[in-house]
C-alpha cells in the first residue's frame, strides 16, 4: 500500500491567529510530506507488510520480523505519518464541541477543566520532541500521557482519541519557545469543547 499525503479539509490560513498560515504550509507540505515519503520508502523493502495498515504495523512494530533499523524506521515514519494524520483531524476552526467525549472525560477526570489541566501539563512536560495524547485504555477509561519522537499509543494497545504536537516545528515559527502559550492557543482549535 502506498500511502499520501492526507488533504486538509480547511486553508492554511483558517487557524489563524492561534496557528499560522506559514506554519501549517511547511508542517503539512513538507514536514508531514516527508514522513509519509520515507515511510513509503522502508515499506518498499518489504511486500509483505503491504496488507497492514498503519495502525496494524504500529501497533505490531515490535514483533515484525524484519531488521531492527527497519522497525525503527516503521516506528518513526509510519508515526510520523499516522500522528499528523491524526493531528489534521482533530483541527476546527470552529471549535466544535464533542458532547459525548465531554461526558466521558467528565467521568474518567471528574471535569472538563480537570482533564485540561492534565493534557497541557503533559505537553509542557515533554522532553523535547514528542505529543501529549489522549487514549482510550483496553477497558475503555480515558488516559493522558505523553510519547516521545513519533511514538503512538497504539505501541500500547491504547486507541488514541485526541493529541497535540508538540515538536517545535508545530509552533517554532509563531511562538519560538514559548510551547505553553502554543498550547493554551491549540485549544481554541480543536474539536472538543
Amino acid at each position: 500500500m502506498k500511502y499520501e499525503l492526507p488533504k486538509l479539509n480547511y486553508s492554511y490560513d483558517v487557524l489563524e491567529p492561534y496557528i499560522d498560515k506559514e506554519t501549517m504550509e511547511i508542517h503539512h507540505s513538507k514536514h508531514h510530506q516527508a514522513y509519509t515519503d520515507n515511510f513509503n520508502k522502508v515499506l518498499e523493502l518489504h511486500p509483505e507488510l503491504a496488507d497492514l495498515s498503519v495502525e496494524k504495523l504500529l501497533a505490531d512494530v515490535n514483533n515484525l520480523e524484519i531488521e531492527e533499523k527497519d522497525r525503527n524506521a516503521i516506528r518513526n515514519h509510519g508515526g510520523g505519518y499516522l500522528n499528523h494524520k491524526l493531528f489534521w483531524e482533530i483541527m476546527d476552526p470552529a471549535n466544535t464541541r464533542n458532547e459525548a467525549l465531554v461526558a466521558d472525560l467528565e467521568r474518567d477526570f471528574g471535569s472538563v477543566d480537570a482533564f485540561k489541566e492534565k493534557f497541557t501539563d503533559a505537553a509542557k512536560t515533554q522532553f523535547g520532541s514528542g505529543w501529549a495524547w489522549l487514549v482510550r485504555n483496553p477497558e475503555g477509561k480515558l488516559e493522558v500521557y505523553s510519547m516521545p519522537n513519533q511514538d503512538n499509543p497504539l505501541q500500547k494497545g491504547h486507541t488514541p482519541i485526541l493529541l497535540l504536537d508538540v515538536w517545535e516545528h508545530a509552533y517554532y515559527l509563531k511562538y519560538q519557545n514559548r510551547r505553553p502559550e502554543y498550547i493554551e492557543n491549540w485549544w481554541k482549535v480543536i474539536k472538543l469543547i
